[in-house]
């Protein structure tokens, strides 16, 4: 299987759009246990880490499935 520069930045900016999602998911604890904090329920913590993470997984599964350009199908699926 042959690998390519790009396919290989492709998925390291998958990973870091990843990264970027969990880092979105911090916060919002309290080290006062008998206080409740309603910071954990914000939209950046609901709805935006999320899709950022989800994100980052597409955009490795589609740097893993392309196809390199150039040459023939038999070439590709023989490594050569």
């Amino acid at each position: 299987m042959a690998t390519t520069s790009k396919g290989l930045r492709t998925l390291l900016i998958g990973v870091l759009v990843m990264a970027a999602g969990f880092i979105l998911l911090t916060g919002g604890g309290m080290k006062d246990p008998d206080h409740f904090n309603e910071a954990m329920f914000d939209f950046r913590r609901l709805v935006a880490a999320p899709l950022v993470i989800v994100c980052g997984l597409v955009i490795d599964v589609i740097a893993i499935m392309r196809r390199p350009k150039g040459g023939s199908e038999e070439d590709n699926a023989s490594g050569k």
